[in-house]
Formats: C-alpha cells, sequence, structure tokens
C-alpha cells in the first residue's frame, strides 16, 4: 500500500455499494431523459439493482479486508447486515409499488432516494473510522429526511419532513461534537488505533467517555430509543405508510448494527462506563414502547411506539455485552423486519372509497369480509407480542437468556414485564378484527402481487420458524463472532 491510505485501489470489498450507487445515479439520468415513461419501469429495475447487489454481497470474501485507507471494514458481520438491509429495502419497494400510484405520488424520485438510503446504511455497517461513519450515516439520512416529506400535498408530509430534519440536525450535531471530543484526546478517529488507546490509557480521560456520550445520544436518535423518540411517532404517522415502512425496518437495524460496531470495537474496553447508557436508554424505551402505544388509535402512530419498544429489547442484548448478546440482537431483529414487513402489507390494505385509512378502528369485522387479511394480521400480532410458538417469542427469548448470561437480572425481568404489558396493545387489534363489528367495510382485493407475497413469506417465516430456527440461528452466531475476534 502506498504512503498514502487513499491511494489503495483494492475496492473489490465495495463492489455491492459501488453498484448499487452508480444504479441509482443511472435510474436518476433515466428519470430525467425519459419524463413519465420511466415510472413504470424502475420500480422492476430498482429491485433488479438490489437483487444483484445481495448477490454481490454474497460472492466478496468477507475475510476482514480492510479498504480506502482504514475507512471501511469487510467482514461477516457486515456482510450479514447488509443482506438483511437489501432484503428489508426489497420488501420496501414491493410494498410500495401499488401504493404510491393509489396516492398518486409515484415518481421516480421515491426509488432513487431509497436506493442511496439503502448504500449510506450499506456503509454504515463497514465503517471503522468515525469521519467515515459520520458520512454514511448522513449519506442516509438527507435521502431520509426527503423520504419523509415525499408527499407535497400533504401538510402532515410537510410536518414530518420538517420534524424529522430539525431534530435529525440536532442529533448529527451532538455526534459531531462528540467525535471532536474523542479525537481531541486520543489524537484518532480510527477503530484500530482508538482500540489501542483505550487500553494504554488508564485510566480514560473523562472527555473521551463525555465524547462517547455524546455519540451515543446521537446514535439513540436515529434508533428512536427512548429519550430521544420524540420524532417517531409524528413522522411515523406523518410520512407516507410506504415510507413509514422503510422507517420501521431497515434505518434501525443499520444503526443497530453500527452502534454494536462501535461499542464493541472501539470502546471494548469501555464497557463499565457505556454499559449503563445503554441498560438506561433499554429501559426507557421498553418504558415508552409498552405505556405509550396504549392509547394509540392510529395504527402507524401504535407501531412507531411498538417499535421503540421492540429497540429497548435489542439494547438488552447490548447491554449484555457478550458475543450471545449481538447474536440475540441480529436474530430479534431478522425476525421483527418480517413482522413489520407482513403488517406493513395489512396496513397499505386499509381503504375505504379508494383512500387510505389509519384508524384501529376501521379494521373491525375484517375477519368476516376479508378473513386470510385478518388472520395473517392476527398471528403477526401475536408474535410480535412474543406468544409461543412464534418466531417473534424466540427473539426475545434468546435476548433474555443473553441477559441472565451475564448476571443482568433486574434488566430480564423488567423486559418480561414490559413484553407483557405491550402484548395489550396487540391482543387489542385482534380483539378489534375479530370481535368489533365494522360501521362501514374496508376496500376489498386491494393487495398487489408483490404486497400478497411478501405478506404470506412473513407469515410463513413466523409460522414455521419453529421448525428450524437453527438455520438462521447458525447465521447470525457467524456474523456476531466476527466482532469478538480471538475474544
Amino acid at each position: 500500500m502506498s504512503e498514502f491510505g487513499f491511494l489503495d485501489f483494492n475496492l473489490v470489498p465495495l463492489l455491492p455499494e459501488v453498484f448499487l450507487a452508480l444504479s441509482a445515479m443511472g435510474f436518476l439520468l433515466i428519470g430525467v431523459s425519459f419524463g413519465d415513461e420511466a415510472r413504470r419501469v424502475i420500480p422492476w429495475y430498482a429491485l433488479l439493482a438490489l437483487l444483484m447487489t445481495g448477490v454481490l454481497v454474497s460472492q466478496v470474501s468477507f475475510d476482514d479486508a480492510i479498504v480506502l485507507g482504514g475507512m471501511f471494514k469487510a467482514d461477516a458481520y457486515s456482510g450479514f447486515v447488509k443482506l438483511l438491509i437489501i432484503g428489508g429495502v426489497m420488501a420496501t419497494l414491493g410494498l410500495s409499488m401499488r401504493y404510491l400510484e393509489q396516492e398518486h405520488i409515484d415518481q421516480m424520485e421515491f426509488y432513487v432516494l431509497v436506493l442511496l438510503a439503502s448504500v449510506g446504511m450499506m456503509f454504515m455497517v463497514s465503517a471503522v473510522n468515525l469521519l467515515s461513519l459520520y458520512m454514511a450515516l448522513e449519506l442516509q439520512s438527507l435521502s431520509l429526511y426527503v423520504l419523509a416529506a415525499f408527499n407535497r400535498q400533504s401538510p402532515r408530509a410537510a410536518e414530518a419532513g420538517v420534524k424529522y430534519f430539525a431534530l435529525g440536525g440536532l442529533a448529527s450535531g451532538m455526534m459531531l461534537f462528540g467525535i471532536s471530543l474523542i479525537y481531541g484526546f486520543t489524537g484518532s478517529l480510527d477503530f484500530g488505533t482508538l482500540t489501542a488507546s483505550m487500553m494504554v490509557m488508564q485510566p480514560v480521560p473523562f472527555a473521551v467517555i463525555f465524547g462517547l456520550v455524546f455519540l451515543l445520544a446521537g446514535l439513540a436518535f436515529k434508533l428512536s430509543a427512548a429519550p430521544f423518540h420524540m420524532w417517531t411517532p409524528d413522522v411515523y404517522e406523518g410520512a407516507p405508510t410506504a415510507v413509514t415502512a422503510l422507517f420501521a425496518m431497515v434505518p434501525k437495524l443499520a444503526a443497530l448494527a453500527l452502534l454494536m460496531r462501535i461499542l464493541f470495537e472501539p470502546f471494548a474496553y469501555l464497557v463499565p462506563q457505556w454499559e449503563q447508557i445503554i441498560i438506561f436508554l433499554a429501559v426507557m424505551s421498553m418504558i415508552v414502547g409498552a405505556f405509550g402505544a396504549i392509547a394509540q388509535s392510529n395504527i402507524k402512530r401504535l407501531i412507531a411506539y411498538s417499535s421503540i419498544g421492540h429497540i429497548g429489547y435489542a439494547l438488552i442484548g447490548v447491554a449484555a455485552a457478550s458475543e450471545g448478546g449481538i447474536n440475540a440482537v441480529l436474530l430479534h431483529m431478522l425476525i421483527y423486519m418480517a413482522m413489520t414487513a407482513g403488517t406493513f402489507a395489512v396496513i397499505m390494505a386499509m381503504r375505504r372509497g379508494g383512500r387510505s385509512v389509519e384508524r384501529i378502528d376501521d379494521l373491525a369485522g375484517l375477519s368476516r369480509s376479508q378473513p386470510i387479511l385478518a388472520y395473517a394480521l392476527g398471528i403477526l400480532m401475536f408474535s410480535m407480542a412474543g406468544v409461543p410458538p412464534f418466531a417473534g417469542f424466540f427473539g426475545k427469548l434468546m435476548i433474555f437468556q443473553a441477559a441472565i448470561g451475564a448476571e443482568l437480572y433486574a434488566l430480564a425481568i423488567f423486559g418480561v414485564v414490559a413484553s407483557v404489558v405491550a402484548a395489550y396493545y396487540y391482543l387489542r387489534i385482534v380483539k378489534v378484527m375479530f370481535f368489533d363489528e365494522a360501521v362501514l367495510m374496508l376496500d376489498l382485493n386491494v393487495l398487489s402481487g408483490p404486497q400478497r407475497f411478501i405478506l404470506a413469506c412473513s407469515v410463513a417465516f413466523v409460522l414455521f420458524f419453529i421448525l428450524s430456527p437453527s438455520a438462521f440461528i447458525d447465521s447470525t452466531q457467524l456474523a456476531a463472532a466476527a466482532l469478538f475476534p480471538g475474544r
């Protein structure tokens, strides 16, 4: 390698990201050149580009290759998370195509922005430098800010975009302040150098810990972990449902994967310091998620609080600070992504008179008008509540086992109690569908082919996960082990 790191042109580990970025820019040029004629083909081309990116990810050798002068790292951990990101984005696009047409916002820019956000998320999980971390995070965030306000005819969407942008800018400033403190007292932004610095700087200067607190606060915003969750219900409600589905499934996974890489690589020797912060975020998120959703009448706001609660469960696994904890977090997020995809397929089917409706009460009588849809959503709600033998039960079980293995007994018990409380509002949806009388029926046969396929895959995954859980657990174990080399 040259004296200058950026003269290392071994970009093979970054081929998936480069291909997806070039595809997004190509679609933008096609859209500009052909206008409305491109709207029908770009969604399918975008899906094909994501599929090709997934193939490239699966073919890249993840042997801890570090490229671009130590900015990015390709390992089994990043490879697994990238495949999840691609799968989640493909599900989002499949859910979105019919919805965007129905809402008359089927602009080709939507798909370009989603692909660019995907590139940012894929770079995030490979970043091993605080500077590249921040740049990747902002590439994702800038795309999501625009997507939140994508429906220009909706005042609620404009409000969601402004709120997300303003609070996101505040979170980015907090992260930059924390990064500057860490750099000022260690002299480096590189994860490897920071790890060596943490080993020799005993005790670690308070300013470094202070900087880490600000860095974690910024990431907690991206995760929508309480008390940094204030944007989530309003943005979920105001943004187009297709965008809400993306927010619920993919960016949280990328931010959580980034958080775990930061904590278990450069700051692995500061576990006693950051573990207290993670426990606090987990407890607050579970409280807000469990009790905040009870009074909600809008199903998108309910899903927002549900996502906050599920991030709280995931943070229990992070607080365990073990390979088993990371394994449990990855499995939990995989299962949560599958459940959320199916749930949003049903939410997008909630239409009356050709217009979208979002109130939970609008699901009344669904079991009589559309029994297949009602039973599918019922299964997904039982799984989200953590009822055995559905997949959601195993995700929570592994997280609580990791907490017990780390002797975090009180946190595990609190998680179980929060899960029981949260079960109320999941079962409330089941009650409305099966036992309440409908005043006005929802439209029939509004699901597109891709939406039906995604819903069927989601329900099948939730139902049959118990038959072969090891097929997924083995993959998450391999990914988690990459964060603990030689430990």
